[in-house]
């Protein structure tokens, strides 16, 4: 079985789909994680992200490998440890960077297609449902309004001490940004795949979301 579990920044697809994989005993694949590898790679052979040729040999070549452990999903590339590497800001911009680039997707989306072909698999991303896995046996679109997902972008960050005195409108509008920029790229934009389930996170906490979802994949399932 894939399951895949798409949406927009902040609507807690990733945070859904870990709590989901482990209930269900099937391995979480984060994408998001290996776009991050991609651009942290780039950044540490001076590549530019924009340079579509460059990152796309490096995103060809590079082993990106997703382990979990008691601490949650360890990232190596190449055989490096770059899990706590991934987590600032400047890598998020990148990942954004190299996924709008077509090459650089298209290099992605088989890798992404090879790990799900393991089987058991709950997937999250932007284009799982549409692109990567279109005949996903479940598919999730987790949505919610742009203001609640760029105040929980904000906390995020001032969690891990990464605000760099941006103020909560200031996040609010970068989300709404990138929300743009995901949706009307030309190759594999944001969307709700037509037979994706939409559940809209605003007012549902993690564990309500989580109870929606299983109780699709596993009708009669007391969850919590």
């Amino acid at each position: 079985m894939i399951i895949a579990i798409d949406g927009p920044a902040g609507s807690g697809k990733s945070t859904v789909a870990k709590i989901v994989a482990d209930k269900l005993n099937f391995r979480y694949i984060d994408t998001g994680s290996m776009y991050r590898s991609v651009a942290w790679k780039s950044l540490q052979k001076n590549a530019a992200l924009k340079d579509e040729d460059a990152v796309a040999d490096i995103a060809s070549k590079v082993k990106i490998e997703l382990i979990y452990g008691k601490k949650g999903q360890l990232v190596f590339v190449d055989g490096e440890n770059i899990t706590d590497q991934l987590k600032v800001e400047e890598i998020s911009r990148g990942a954004a960077i190299v996924a709008a680039q077509p090459m650089i997707r298209e290099i992605m989306t088989i890798k992404q297609r090879k790990l799900g072909l393991e089987g058991k698999v709950v997937m999250d991303g932007r284009d799982i449902g549409t692109v990567v896995f279109p005949k996903a046996d479940k598919k999730f679109f987790l949505d919610a309004d742009p203001k609640e997902r760029g105040r929980r972008r904000f906390i995020e960050l001032k969690e891990k001490k990464q605000i760099n005195n941006a103020d909560l409108p200031t996040i609010i509008e970068q989300v709404v940004q990138r929300d743009h920029e995901d949706r009307s790229r030309k190759i594999a934009p944001l969307k709700q795949a037509k037979d994706a389930m939409l559940i809209d996170t605003t007012h549902l906490s993690i564990d309500q979301v989580v109870e929606e979802i299983i109780k699709v994949i596993v009708p009669g399932s007391q969850t919590f």
